[in-house]
C-alpha cells in the first residue's frame, strides 16, 4: 500500500515511523526546504511516550529530554493552589518528558531516514491539491526549488500539514479561518538555574491572557550550572480590524519586561529570564472548531490538521502521536484503505474532539481559575475531580495508559512483491488485538 504523508512535522514523522513499523513504506513531503532544530519547548505526556517507546525510541528520547516529576499550579503571587505528581512519580509505566521541540523534530527525522532511507522525506514540496483516480489518489505539489509541478500517486493520502492544512481546506472548503481567542503567547528559552526542585512544571495565573508557564527542557552541563528553561507569558490584546499577524514576530526585551511588570513570583526572576533569552517570539493562541468528519475515501487528516487545540493540559502534540499509531493500526488491520480510514476516523475523532472543546474551557487549568474565585486552594476533592476528569477525557489516566493493549503490529515475513508493495499479511491482520478502551471501533 502506497501512503503519501503531507507534512513532515512531529505528527507526520511519527506517522511515517508508525506505518513503517506496521510494514508499510510511506513517503513524507514537507513544504519547508530544510528541517532544522528550531522552536521552543513541548511536553510529551506518558500516553505519547509509551507510543514512541514502542517505536523503539526510548533511549533517543531520554537523551534529549527532561522528565518532570511535579506539576504546580500557582496564583499570580506565586502561591501554590494545586500540585500533582507526573510521569513515573504518578504511577505511569512511562515518564512524561519536557523537550526542545526542534531537538525532538530532528530526532524523529533521523529515525525516519535511518529506517526508511534518506529519500523517505522530501523537503521543498508545497502541497496544492489532490484528485481521486480509478484506484487511488493523486497528490499535486509544487517543487519550491525548481518551481516545477510534481505529482505522487498513492493508495492513501494523509494530511498532516498543521493548523493551516491545505488538505483540510480541500476536504472542508467552506470552513474558513482558524479561531483566535484574543491571546498571544510570548515564548522563549533561556539559560537559567533550575527552579524549585529542577523537575517541576509551573503554571501561574490560570486564565488565558494572564498566565505564566516555565519548565526545564535541558539539564545544566555541570552541577550548579544553568539549565535550559522554556517559558511562556500569555498576554491579551484587543481585537483589531487588521488581519491577525501570524508571522511569529519578535518581541523586544522591553515589551516582555513591561508584560511581566505586575507579576511577583518568588521562585523565579522573570526579568532576568527575559534578559537571558536570545529570542522571544509571539504566537497567537489558535484552534479550530471540531470537524464532523476527517476521512473521505482514501484521504484523511492527522494531528493539528485534524484537531488543533489550545495548549491547556499539554495535550496537542501527544494526541497527534496517538493519531499516528492508531492510523497505522487501522491500515494494517484492513486491506481496504477506505474502510481503514473510516475506522480510524470513528476511533479517533470522537475521542479527540471533546478535548478541543474542553481546552477552550481551560481544561485542567480550570483549577487555578476556580481557586482565584474561591480565594485560595480548592478543597482537595474538587481539584482532584477536575484534574482526573480531564485525564479520563483525554484517555490519559494512569489506568488507561498502563493497561490498554498495544497498537504495535505483529512482525511479518517480507512481501515477495518487494518493499513498495509491502503491508501486513492477511493472517497477521486477523490476529491484531481489539481496540484499547476509550476508542471506538
Amino acid at each position: 500500500m502506497r501512503v503519501t504523508i503531507v507534512g513532515g512535522g512531529i505528527a507526520g514523522l511519527t506517522c511515517a515511523l508508525s506505518l513503517h513499523a506496521a510494514g508499510f513504506r510511506p513517503r513524507v513531503s514537507e513544504a519547508a526546504q530544510t528541517i532544522e532544530a528550531v522552536g521552543v519547548g513541548i511536553n510529551l505526556l506518558p500516553h505519547a511516550v509509551r507510543e514512541l517507546t514502542e517505536l523503539g525510541l526510548a533511549d533517543e528520547l531520554a537523551a534529549i529530554a527532561v522528565p518532570p516529576r511535579r506539576l504546580g499550579y500557582h496564583d499570580r503571587a506565586g502561591e501554590p493552589v494545586w500540585e500533582e505528581p507526573l510521569g513515573l512519580a504518578a504511577g505511569y509505566r512511562w515518564p512524561q518528558y519536557s523537550v526542545h521541540r526542534g531537538r525532538l523534530h530532528v530526532m524523529l527525522l533521523a529515525a525516519v531516514r535511518e529506517r526508511l532511507g534518506p529519500d523517505a522525506v522530501r523537503t521543498g514540496l508545497l502541497f496544492e491539491r489532490f484528485e481521486r483516480t480509478r484506484d487511488g489518489v493523486r497528490a499535486h505539489f509544487l517543487d519550491r526549488t525548481s518551481g516545477t509541478p510534481t505529482v505522487q500517486d498513492a493508495d492513501v493520502l494523509v494530511g498532516s500539514d498543521g493548523i493551516d492544512s491545505v488538505v483540510r481546506a480541500r476536504l472542508h472548503p467552506d470552513e474558513g479561518t482558524s479561531h483566535w481567542n484574543g491571546v498571544h503567547m510570548w515564548r522563549g528559552v533561556a539559560r537559567y538555574p533550575h527552579i524549585l526542585d529542577g523537575r517541576s512544571i509551573v503554571v501561574a495565573g490560570g486564565t488565558p491572557g494572564a498566565k505564566f508557564v516555565a519548565y526545564p527542557i535541558e539539564d545544566p552541563a555541570t552541577p550548579g550550572g544553568a539549565a535550559l528553561l522554556n517559558w511562556v507569558l500569555e498576554v491579551r490584546h484587543g481585537r483589531s480590524a487588521e488581519p491577525l499577524d501570524r508571522s511569529h514576530r519578535r518581541v523586544t526585551a522591553a515589551q516582555a519586561r513591561a508584560g511581566l511588570a505586575d507579576w511577583s513570583l518568588p521562585w523565579i526572576d522573570p526579568v532576568a529570564l527575559v534578559e537571558r533569552s536570545s529570542t522571544i517570539l509571539e504566537y497567537p493562541m489558535l484552534d479550530r472548531d471540531p470537524l464532523p468528519r476527517w476521512s473521505f475515501g482514501r484521504v484523511t487528516l492527522l494531528g493539528d490538521a485534524a484537531h488543533p487545540m489550545f495548549p491547556m493540559g499539554m495535550n496537542g502534540g501527544s494526541q497527534s502521536i496517538v493519531d499516528a499509531r492508531v492510523l497505522a493500526w487501522c491500515l494494517a488491520r484492513d486491506h481496504d484503505p477506505v474502510a481503514a480510514l473510516d475506522r480510524y476516523d470513528r476511533m479517533r475523532r470522537p475521542a479527540v474532539n471533546p478535548i478541543v472543546l474542553a481546552n477552550r474551557d481551560l481544561g485542567p487549568e480550570e483549577i487555578i481559575a476556580r481557586a482565584a474565585e474561591h480565594g485560595g486552594p480548592l478543597p482537595t476533592g474538587r481539584a482532584e475531580r477536575i484534574a482526573n476528569g480531564y485525564k479520563e477525557l483525554a484517555g490519559a489516566s494512569v489506568t488507561q495508559v498502563n493497561t490498554h493493549p498495544s497498537w504495535t503490529i505483529p512482525p511479518q515475513a517480507p512481501d515477495p512483491r518487494g518493499p513498495a508493495a509491502s503491508g501486513p499479511s492477511a493472517a497477521n491482520a486477523d490476529e491484531l488485538t481489539t481496540p484499547p478502551p476509550g476508542t471506538r471501533a
